[in-house]
C-alpha cells in the first residue's frame, strides 16, 4: 500500500517510516503542506496537523478535494474533542492521538481501508494497489495513467480484482469471463499475458502453477 506521511518531526518520522515499510508499505514522507498538497496519488495518508506552513485541517481539506477515495487518518498530539472533531470535519476517515502504538495505528489502518474498499466498491470502483477500475464505465487506472483494454482483458482484470490477494482457479475464471468451463487453457494464457503487458507490470497477475492466478494484493 503506498502511504503519504505528512510529520514535520524528524524522529518521529523516521520511526513510523520504518515501521511501515516494516509491514510492507511504501512510504512517500512529505515534512510540509505543500509538499503534502504536491504529491502523486497514495492509497493513505497519515497526516500531522501541526505542519510549518499550514494548518493540517486545510492540508486534510485538499487532499479530499482531489480525491474523495483516500484514505485519511489524522495523526496528532492535538487531543481536545473539538480538534477530533474539527478533523473528522475536514474529511478525515479517522484520528489517532500521539502518543500512541504502532498496533493501535496498524489496526486503525486495517479499519479505515476495509471501509474505504467498501465505499469505492458500492460505486461501482475497485482499487487494488496502484491499480483503480471503474466498472460501469469499464474504465482502468495504474496511478494516473489510463489503461485500455479489450473486452475479455477487463472482465478477467475486475475478476481477479474482485478477489486480490486470492488465488482464482482457472475453471472460476473460465467461468466468469466466458461464461463456460470449456475455454481452452491456451486462451486464458494468452489473455492474462496480453493483460500483463498492457498494466507494465509483469508481477502484478502472479501464476500459482496447477491452480490459477492471483492478483498481487500491494
Amino acid at each position: 500500500m503506498r502511504v503519504l506521511l505528512v510529520e514535520d518531526d524528524l524522529r518521529v518520522a523516521a520511526a513510523l517510516s520504518k515501521a511501515l515499510r516494516r509491514r510492507g508499505h511504501e512510504v512517500t514522507p512529505a515534512m510540509t503542506a505543500a509538499e503534502a498538497v504536491r504529491a502523486d496519488a497514495v492509497d493513505l495518508v497519515l497526516l500531522d496537523l501541526n505542519l510549518p506552513d499550514r494548518d493540517g485541517l486545510e492540508v486534510c481539506r485538499r487532499l479530499r478535494h482531489a480525491d474523495e477515495d483516500v484514505a485519511i487518518i489524522v495523526v496528532s498530539a492535538r487531543a481536545e474533542e473539538y480538534d477530533r472533531v474539527a478533523g473528522l470535519r475536514a474529511g478525515a476517515d479517522d484520528y489517532v492521538v500521539k502518543p500512541f502504538s504502532m498496533a493501535e495505528l496498524e489496526a486503525r489502518i486495517e479499519a479505515v481501508m476495509r471501509r474505504t474498499a467498501r465505499s469505492a466498491r458500492a460505486r461501482g470502483q475497485l482499487r487494488v494497489g496502484t491499480l483503480r477500475i471503474d466498472v460501469g464505465a469499464r474504465r482502468v487506472w495504474v496511478g494516473e495513467r489510463e489503461v485500455g483494454l479489450a473486452r475479455k482483458e477487463f472482465d478477467l482484470l475486475v475478476a481477479l480484482a474482485r478477489q486480490a490477494g486470492t488465488v482464482v482457479p482457472r475453471d472460476r475464471l473460465q467461468l466468469d469471463v466466458w461464461q463456460t468451463t470449456r475455454a481452452t487453457r491456451h486462451t486464458l494464457d494468452v489473455h492474462v499475458a496480453a493483460l500483463r503487458g498492457k498494466l507494465d507490470d509483469a508481477g502484478l497477475v502472479e501464476t500459482v502453477r496447477g491452480v490459477g492466478y492471483r492478483l498481487r494484493a500491494g
